[in-house]
Formats: C-alpha cells, structure tokens, sequence
C-alpha cells in the first residue's frame, strides 16, 4: 500500500484500530477540506493492530489533544514540516477533562443544567475518573463523549 508523506500537518499513530473512526468523529476530520488519510487495522510490532491518520495542513491544540487522550490514551502525535517529523507527541491525559466527557449519573447536575462536565482523573493507568458534581466514579473507557 502506497501513501504518499504530507508536506506539513500531523500523524495521529498508535491509535487503538477499533478506535480510529472514533477519533475522526472527536476530531472533526470529516469536515476538514485538507487531504485527510485514514489507515486502520495495520500491523504493528508494538501494539498488534493499529490505526494511523495523516492530517494535511493541521495541527492539533492542546484541548484537542486531551480529548483525543480520552480514545487513544498511547496514541503519538508526528508533527510534520516540509515532509520532515520536526516533533513527536505523546498523547497524555490530563488531570482534568472538561466538557469531553458525559456523567454516567443520570440525577448528575451536568446532566440536568447547561453546563460543562469537570471530570478529575483519579487513577490514569486504569483509566479511572471521578466527576467533579456528584463524585461518581467510572471508566474513562466506557465514558460516553460529550
């Protein structure tokens, strides 16, 4: 299979291959108007099966970045500069998500009044997070997305 390299954007690798139309989803790829590549199900050495995504012209903000941690939590960002990787980043999760994540509490006051979910993350190895209304505790994993 032959892609060909992007002169400037970025490469979302190491995504989890069950995941990567979800990150299209989160990310908003399909409404870009720059080539976008999706690979899915690749063989890796490092994870089994893979997803890839190359994203011409775009590079990615910090929020971005922690939403994109909720789905692909070990995924590596390739920052690419005149068809050179000039930068690679882990995708790490914060401490705190804010508005990326639903409440599985349906009483939750987030889910009752026009506000932003707060989720602070207790335990980032197990993926687990506690919000910040009602301390209900869930896993990062299972989280529906906002």
């Amino acid at each position: 299979m032959l892609v060909t390299a992007i002169e400037n954007g970025t490469v979302i690798d190491h995504i989890p291959a069950e995941k990567t139309y979800k990150v299209v989803s989160l990310l908003k790829l399909d409404e870009l108007t720059t080539p976008v590549t999706i690979g899915n199900y690749l063989e890796s050495k490092k994870v089994g099966r893979k997803g890839i995504i190359k994203v011409s012209g775009k590079y990615f903000t910090d929020a971005e970045i922690s939403q994109l941690s909720v789905v692909a939590p070990k995924a590596v960002l390739n920052i690419i500069r005149d068809y050179e990787v000039v930068e690679k980043k882990m995708v790490e999760t914060p401490d705190v998500l804010r508005g990326i994540v639903k409440c599985n509490n349906p009483v939750c006051i987030c889910n009752n009044e026009p506000m932003a979910t707060i989720f602070n993350v207790v335990d980032k190895a197990k993926g687990i997070i506690k919000c910040h209304y009602c301390d209900k505790e869930q896993e990062m994993s299972k989280a529906k997305l906002c």
